[in-house]
């Protein structure tokens, strides 16, 4: 019996270990979580940077979109949230209200320099739209409020900079690199203050035959040294990081080329508490816009070293998983009476025309002016797409149109598309609308029969496919293609942005018609 309970007990045991053993094994062969580049795969460009403690906040570009400069928050220099905006409004004129043919796309606000300096916040901008430069300060980074600041004249490219003798500096420009002293309150140039040039035509350290000269300055001070960095682009060559370094403020400085790969620039450098260092630059990735990539940096002879040798990995160093997108983008139900900060709206929004409380649980659009199309119309809301794909669907009520509106969900950009709902001659359809050849076209028409439809966006970012395609449903499961898949296309000068997925309407012959929004739905994955 002993001998029995014996056998019975090492076999047991064996058993056990064996499990232990193969638990161990599996648990040595799973694959450490690391990051990846990019670390957000959407347009997120013109970086600026800073660390305060352990928290790590962003700026960024959305050009003529309301509210702007978008502030982002991270733990760990990959996965970033959206928690506050710079402003509500640029200014208020014809191109940022889109009437009388005017607009702002391509223009509105562009790169702008985030700073910290005694327990305040600090964004500078700049916008030949409003025709001046802006900064904006606050004590709460993510709550706000905002004091605004605007002066003239437009300092393009500025980078915000506070020296440890107490003066303020914008160093701006491009080609040709400039300094201008600041005024103690910070509005505007100071009148006898330092305003020279400090680094002339700072590209051709890169090459002599330049597409690009040197612009996107950004600033900071590292063991007593001064380093700017700028983005330039050699004829035949890609987007370069330049950084030039002086002893003093006004120079004289020396510069080299910090990094040429896959166009991989423009923004900023960061130490983590430890004392690591990043680099943060964005990459051209077609139609979904600028990406943002991270490297790993160090210090050389006093010189910052980008990358691992020249190179920006794939992978990096840092042991998390990224969220991509997700703290930048959202799904919505419209319950409440905010909107999430994801959203935004194209070009400057009349607030007596959109709601979240005339019915609730839903967001109601109302056409308070006559338009031509979807890219004129205000109240257009908007997020970004992003990749490598992405899906946007919406639930769509009709039954306060008039004769002459339209409705819908749009790939926006300058070669847009949409999936919507026409009212014509009392008589409703859904329609796709290609503009890929820069004019609209109504590539299908099928009549609609009720007062529901459920429309859908699938976005293709894989290896630059740049495709959108439209359905449609009747019943919210069953969907249908609609007319043709749109070619995607990043147009310069015009929109200068990643498309955006967006919920419009407008009226074509008379006002007051409106439709509702039941959710705005975003997914990662796509109908092949």
């Amino acid at each position: 019996m002993k001998t029995h309970f014996s056998i019975i007990i090492m076999l047991i045991s064996g058993l056990w270990l064996s499990s232990c053993s193969g638990k161990n094994q599996k648990k040595q062969q799973e694959p450490q979580i690391t990051a990846q580049n990019p670390v957000i795969f959407a347009d997120v460009p013109d970086i600026s940077i800073i660390r305060v403690d352990d928290t790590y906040y962003m700026s960024s570009t959305t050009m003529h979109m309301s509210p702007g400069v978008p502030i982002m928050k991270s733990k760990d220099l990959v996965n970033w949230k959206i928690v506050n905006y710079a402003y509500d409004t640029l200014a208020n004129n014809e191109a940022l209200r889109l009437e009388n043919g005017k607009n702002a796309y391509g223009k509105g606000s562009w790169a702008s320099s985030l700073r910290f300096q005694n327990d305040t916040f600090y964004v500078s901008t700049f916008s030949a739209t409003s025709g001046k430069t802006h900064i904006y300060k606050t004590r709460d980074i993510e709550n706000g409020p905002w004091e605004a600041i605007t002066f003239e004249p437009v300092l393009h490219d500025n980078s915000l900079f506070f020296d440890d003798d107490g003066k303020v500096y914008l160093i701006y420009g491009g080609g040709d690199i400039r300094i201008v002293e600041l005024k103690e309150d910070l509005s505007g140039v100071k009148p006898d203050g330092i305003n020279q040039v400090i680094v002339p035509d700072a590209g051709k350290v890169a090459a002599e035959d330049l597409m690009l000269h040197a612009e996107g300055s950004q600033v900071i001070k590292h063991n007593g040294k001064y380093y700017i960095f700028n983005i330039t682009w050699p004829q035949g060559g890609m987007r370069t990081v330049v950084v030039h370094r002086a002893d003093q403020i006004t120079g004289p400085y020396e510069g080299k080329v910090a990094l040429q790969d896959r166009g991989i620039a423009q923004g900023s450098i960061i130490d983590t508490p430890e004392g690591d260092w990043y680099a943060y630059m964005f990459r051209d990735y077609g139609s979904v816009g600028r990406m943002p990539y991270i490297m790993p940096m160090k210090w050389e002879d006093g010189w910052p070293v980008l990358g691992i040798d020249g190179k920006v990995p794939d992978t990096l160093d840092i042991a998390v998983q990224n969220i991509g997108a997700s703290g930048i983008v959202t799904s919505d139900d419209f319950d409440g009476d905010k909107l999430p900060l994801a959203w935004q709206w194209n070009h400057n929004p009349d607030d007596r025309y959109w709601s979240l409380t005339e019915r609730e649980g839903f967001l109601r659009m109302t056409n308070g002016r006559i338009d031509d199309n979807v890219e004129q119309t205000r109240n257009t809301l908007t997020q970004r797409t992003f990749g490598p794909v992405s899906s946007a669907s919406t639930l769509l009520e009709v039954k306060g149109m008039k004769d002459g509106d339209i409705a819908g969900l749009v790939a926006l950009q300058k070669r847009y598309g949409f999936v919507g709902v026409k009212m014509e001659n009392n008589s409703k359809s859904i329609v796709m609308v290609s503009a890929e050849t820069e004019e609209p076209v109504e590539l299908e028409t099928i009549p609609l029969e009720q007062d529901k439809a459920w429309l859908k966006i699938d976005c293709d970012f894989r290896n630059r496919t740049d495709k959108a395609r439209f359905y449609y449903s009747l019943n919210g499961n069953e969907w249908k293609k609609i007319g043709e898949p749109l070619q995607m296309a990043y147009s310069l000068p015009q929109h200068f942005m990643g498309y955006r997925f967006g919920l419009f309407s407008f009226a074509t012959e008379k006002t007051g018609g409106y439709v509702d929004f039941d959710y705005y739905t975003i997914g990662d994955e796509i109908t092949e």
